[in-house]
């Protein structure tokens, strides 16, 4: 009796699926044109998004990497102010970032722009440069999260200096520049009082990243949270 109950529920759900799959088929039947409709702006958005990337951004991709260039030899020379203005036949990293601000390159200038502010003392404009970086490079991205907390600790704004150095440390564990940060974070709390996660960013440092070079000299900074 039971086996006869297994098949009959066996067969009751054979016939739920056809029944489930002819009202699909019917749903299609009466609804293929505007199926189709849906299909076809798919595909054109598909295909629309590939060419735009193709032959719309990858050339202007490009010829930002040109327009970069002087103003990348510049910085590197410590002439920041012509590295964010242009030399008056060159492009500054101000105007790359603004004329190229849908690429990669575009992004990498207000990096770029960030720095060179924070070189001048213009720390709201580093500020509102590097906030508005945005290129798709992990590294670059945390660097530019600190160098935002650098900016804040130059104004004296301490607790926000914090807030973004905790981010940089966080952000994509780096054996170069997390202990960097971690550094930074540990030191900016103790400027505040809160020796506890001064102590707790210095302990990080050691314990995980024991072979950087933030590492050989955290001993002291641990053994100052402890007094």
């Amino acid at each position: 009796m039971a086996k006869d109950t297994k098949h009959s529920s066996g067969d009751e759900n054979l016939e739920a699926i056809q029944n489930t799959l002819g009202r699909t088929e019917q749903f299609i039947e009466e609804n293929q044109k505007s199926v189709s409709i849906i299909i076809g702006a798919i595909i054109f958005i598909v295909v629309g998004y590939f060419a735009y990337q193709k032959f719309y951004v990858a050339p202007l991709e490009e010829e930002a990497q040109s327009q970069i260039f002087m103003a990348q030899n510049y910085f590197a020379q410590d002439s920041f102010k012509l590295a964010l203005d242009g030399d008056g036949f060159n492009e500054g990293f101000l105007s790359v970032a603004d004329d190229y601000s849908m690429t990669n390159t575009g992004g990498l200038a207000n990096y770029y722009a960030g720095i060179s502010y924070l070189h001048l003392g213009e720390f709201d404009n580093a500020i509102d440069a590097l906030k508005s970086f945005d290129a798709g490079d992990d590294m670059v991205t945390t660097m530019a999260l600190g160098a935002i907390g650098d900016a804040y600790v130059e104004k004296g704004q301490i607790e926000d200096a914090v807030t973004y150095f905790k981010k940089a440390s966080d952000r994509k564990t780096n054996e170069f520049i997390t202990p960097v940060y971690l550094m930074k974070l540990g030191l900016a709390y103790e400027n505040l009082g809160k020796k506890d996660a001064a102590f707790e960013a210095y302990n990080t440092i050691k314990v995980d990243f024991p072979k950087s070079n933030e590492a050989r000299q955290v001993e002291k900074y641990i053994t100052r949270t402890q007094i």
